[in-house]
């Protein structure tokens, strides 16, 4: 993980996440890690699943307000046990839960409520704190979900705010319950019913056909100058770049192989599952220039896998085209030579993007409107 440190100021933010596990060999341990300037100390033992993180006392940024800025001396906290082990986690709502089986299928590790961030303070008491929802580290970024309840999105987004402020440096995002719905229904999340289609649920027009050729054509140019005398390979991840793979691939003066993928869709049914290609490429790429086509980059998950499968065949070259970008739905970064469109948060079908396996004969990008897709939050049966 990234430190925290203001070099110019001399100070430091405590930013850490807990990356240990229990011992093969079944024995208590423990373990002190510096992270962002900041002392952990961890014990672990197997019999149990409850881990003690101790934080070590450290200076908070100056520029931060007064009432803000006070010395944590010692805090202690329980953090439950990380993924893949949902039925070891106790997780407090089950949209939680569903996050962490899809992050498990694209096999990206995942800590749960991994620890707590001071952000404000009372003399020299913590009188409040922020428990971001999970942590992944291998991207450095902690995540909190939502609904768009408003008595829950203001005073998360305050806190989001203080933390910010606080530590600049920590990479944090909010995930919108229905950002995450649409996720789900792209990737064919199997909660997901289907509904009776009409007119009426499509949107307005966010990209014409006229646009569409206008800027296929601009890429295939300039696909076709920065691949000139190459062996290049154009690799499309079925089946939403259909339309969009035989426009660009008109376009491209220079010679090439065209082949496709398949990933296999997340059910979210089976916490074993994992992301895995269901139809590979027939063409040897070591040694070629190849071209990743992409219908459209939300989170960047599944495009990050494959871009590291396509990695291991050892390819001269390795670039992502892609047809949409939605940049405030990242998660993952993924690296991408051509964008074609940036759109916004909105659900989209069209130009071979589908809603359950609709939509895709239209000739132009349109939103759907979220009636469509949105899954009413059932209502909590109240405690006894």
């Amino acid at each position: 993980m990234r430190g925290a440190r203001n070099s110019s100021r001399g100070t430091e933010a405590i930013a850490s996440s807990t990356r240990s596990s229990v011992t093969p060999c079944g024995r208590s341990c423990s373990a002190t890690i510096r992270c962002a300037g900041v002392l952990i100390s961890v014990g672990l033992n197997s019999e149990s699943t409850i881990r003690t993180v101790s934080l070590a006392s450290s200076s908070l940024p100056t520029s931060v307000p007064q009432k803000w800025r006070r010395p944590v001396r010692q805090r202690s906290r329980l953090v439950r046990r990380t993924g893949p082990a949902h039925s070891r986690v106790e997780f407090a709502h089950p949209s939680e839960q569903e996050f962490a089986r899809f992050l498990d299928y694209y096999r990206i590790r995942w800590h749960y409520e991994p620890v707590s961030f001071p952000i404000a303070w009372e003399g020299e008491r913590v009188a409040e704190m922020f428990t971001p929802d999970f942590y992944l580290p291998e991207h450095d970024l902690y995540i909190e979900l939502t609904t768009m309840k408003q008595s829950l999105v203001t005073p998360k987004n305050r806190k989001l705010r203080m933390l910010r402020e606080l530590y600049p440096e920590l990479n944090v995002r909010l995930l919108y319950r229905k950002d995450y719905t649409q996720l789900l229904a792209k990737a064919g999340y199997g909660a997901l019913e289907v509904q009776h289609l009409r007119k009426e649920d499509v949107g307005e027009i966010l990209i014409s056909p006229v646009e569409l050729e206008s800027r296929v054509r601009a890429l295939g140019r300039k696909i076709s100058r920065d691949y000139r005398g190459q062996s290049l390979v154009l690799v499309g991840v079925l089946k939403g770049i259909t339309f969009f793979l035989a426009d660009l691939a008109r376009q491209v003066k220079e010679p090439f192989v065209i082949d496709y993928l398949d990933l296999q869709r997340f059910a979210g049914a089976l916490p074993q599952e994992r992301v895995r290609i269901a139809r590979d490429i027939d063409y040897p790429i070591e040694g070629r220039h190849v071209l990743l086509v992409e219908d459209i980059i939300n989170t960047g998950f599944s495009t990050d896998y494959v871009l590291s499968e396509l990695r291991r065949r050892q390819p001269t070259s390795l670039e992502v085209v892609t047809l949409l970008d939605r940049p405030l739905r990242r998660l993952v970064n993924v690296p991408l030579r051509y964008v074609g469109f940036q759109i916004p948060n909105d659900y989209v079908v069209g130009y071979g993007l589908d809603y359950r396996e609709l939509y895709r004969n239209l000739p132009f990008i349109c939103t759907l409107r979220a009636s469509v897709y949105d899954i009413p939050t059932p209502p909590q049966e109240p405690a006894v």
